[in-house]
């Protein structure tokens, strides 16, 4: 396939592409790692539906299929597997539309390498949970015990989105070389951003599952530490969801403007966001542990303060994203106060659906402020509050934003045109969503309020009358389930459409990458020295973290033994 190119400031560079394709090389790769998170996203919704119709007590499972086996092949399938592949696969697409047209060869052999590391692993890790092994639940909390070949798999996906980095990396550090003393491309500039956080975050739980679940699993020992496992685990569990969350911010700073047919507010600002979330969304992990014992009340404060920080790029996001939505709102004509909002594509799904989880995230960002609050924590911690809010970010927020990219991205890969009758499904795909999240998060987030415990499958708390309560509110929630499964296969049925049955295009479809605007500054370089943030993010994990690990690892218990609860 061919890249014709001409020249256009775009990004923050003067390397625009108005008639781009894919080399087949680097399509095949992207397509690879988007057509493989389909495939969980399809396990992971039925686990998802039969897990909440059971809990309402609409089914009951058969003996050899139980509530929480479930609940681990949905969390993992859906938390872990479909969003690393689809953010790998996203990365590659926008670093190579933005770095000279291709992926160098050498980040095509590192993405393949990942590609298969993280599918063995995912096939490795699914049927030890299927066969019942591995009933973990997504964080797989030591002392429960699962197959050891689960705990490879989930280090083998893990480590196979290191390749991913490292073949994204290779074409940054090329596009670098050729192009001294100029400002990388905005989505480049992000991509690399998101990865060094994740890099440095997933490190740590590496080291858990290699150096202790492993041995622990295999029985070279007998007994874990259990402080120490979780806070490695967190160490990496906070970043986990800005992995999620900057790709999602990726789209909303870089190729969203193009769609709307505005330009990019400001250069600087975008950059600056995504700095300040390297050096606080990685020394936060103690929020996840306010009630845990071993740590001290000290170190779980000044975590929290750092995880407040984390609200300031999430805010200056917003107003960046106000503003240029704004800006494109008048250049169309749009008078008056709001007059903007009216002029804006509401009919194109690619935005509207974008925006649906823009919405979704106000309060998904409220309710993350009172779990990770020191007194509001005491009351919400595993309640069902902490999984409705779960639901509101990761399955809204970044899921509705990554349908979105999907629905321009595989017919930019397939060729394939996204017709008016699949922009209309995916519009009504939405709305399903957004009424089906109401009725699943919200009332998630009341009845958390009333107590209803997380990670259980049924209580009734002795007939105590708030469990009748609970399960009232139940019957809510599996009908919000079902209608989100609704959803799902409804977008099941556009990706197929997108990649083997609509139309082919007579024309290129365009890669959307938003134009900065005139008047905005040239970043300062300072923004782009790595090595400068990345000793910076880690001086900040050092003063978080070296004393707490320290006191965990000189307090030493002799450690728990494995169980198994199911």
């Amino acid at each position: 396939m061919s890249t014709n190119v001409t020249t256009t400031e775009t990004g923050g560079h003067n390397n625009a592409f108005t008639d781009f394709r894919f080399e087949k090389k680097d399509s095949n790769l992207i397509l690879a790692h988007i057509g493989f998170s389909f495939f969980a996203v399809f396990l992971g919704a039925i686990a998802g539906l039969l897990q909440v119709a059971q809990r309402s007590g609409w089914i009951q499972l058969p003996n050899w299929l139980n509530y929480y086996q479930l609940l681990t092949a949905h969390g993992v399938l859906l938390a872990l597997v479909f969003t690393t592949f689809f953010i790998i696969g996203y990365l590659y697409s926008g670093v190579a539309r933005t770095l000279g047209g291709k992926l160098t060869p050498a980040a095509r052999i590192l993405g393949w390498i990942g590609f298969y590391l993280m599918a063995v692993g995912t096939i490795m890790a699914t049927i030890t949970i299927l066969t019942n092994q591995s009933t973990v639940l997504y964080t797989f909390y030591a002392p429960m015990k699962a197959s050891p070949w689960f705990y490879i798999g989930t280090a083998l996906l893990i480590v196979g989105s290191w390749f991913g980095a490292f073949g994204i990396f290779a074409t940054y550090i090329r596009w670098r070389k050729n192009h001294k003393n100029q400002s990388s491309p905005l989505f480049a500039y992000m991509a690399v951003a998101t990865l060094i956080m994740w890099l440095h975050a997933s490190l740590f739980v590496a080291i858990e599952v290699v150096f202790q679940l492993i041995p622990w699993s295999f029985g070279i020992v007998d007994r874990v530490d259990v402080s120490l496992s979780r806070t490695l685990f967190w160490y990496f569990g906070h970043a986990l969801v800005y992995f999620w969350l900057l790709p999602a911010y990726i789209y909303w700073y870089v190729n969203i403007p193009q769609v709307v047919g505005g330009k990019i507010f400001s250069n600087s600002l975008p950059r600056l966001t995504f700095i300040l979330f390297i050096l606080f969304s990685v020394p936060v992990g103690f929020h996840h542990q306010l009630n845990e014992p071993g740590i001290g009340s000290l170190w779980k404060f000044l975590q929290v303060v750092l995880t407040m920080m984390v609200v300031i790029p999430s805010l200056m996001t917003a107003f960046a994203i106000l503003a240029t939505f704004e800006l494109a709102g008048r250049s169309r004509g749009g008078k008056g106060l709001f007059g903007w909002v009216k002029k804006l594509p509401w009919k194109d799904a690619r935005f509207f659906t974008a925006v649906m989880g823009m919405i979704i995230f106000i309060p998904a960002g409220a309710g993350g402020i009172i779990n990770a609050s020191y007194q509001l924590n005491q009351m919400v911690h595993n309640t069902w509050f902490v999984t409705g809010h779960f639901h509101l970010t990761i399955a809204s927020t970044v899921l509705l934003t990554f349908f979105a990219i999907s629905y321009w991205l595989i017919p930019v890969l397939t060729g394939r045109v996204f017709t008016k009758q699949l922009n209309r499904l995916a519009i009504i795909q939405a709305v399903l969503w957004a009424i089906g999240m109401f009725l699943m998060a919200v009332i998630m987030h009341i009845v958390g309020l009333l107590g209803a415990p997380r990670r259980t499958s049924y209580s009734t708390y002795g007939g105590h009358e708030l469990a009748v309560t609970w399960l009232s509110y139940e019957q809510v929630i599996a009908t919000g389930g079902v209608i989100l499964f609704v959803a799902i296969l409804l977008v099941l049925y556009i990706w197929f459409n997108l990649l083997f049955l609509a139309p082919k295009s007579e024309k290129t479809i365009e890669y959307p990458i938003g134009v900065v605007n005139e008047q905005a500054e040239h970043p300062p370089r300072i923004l782009e020295r790595w090595s400068f943030w990345i000793g910076v993010s880690i001086a900040l994990s050092v003063i978080a973290y070296a004393v707490p690990i320290y006191q965990i690892v000189m307090h030493h218990s002799p450690g728990s033994l494995p169980y198994r609860t199911w």
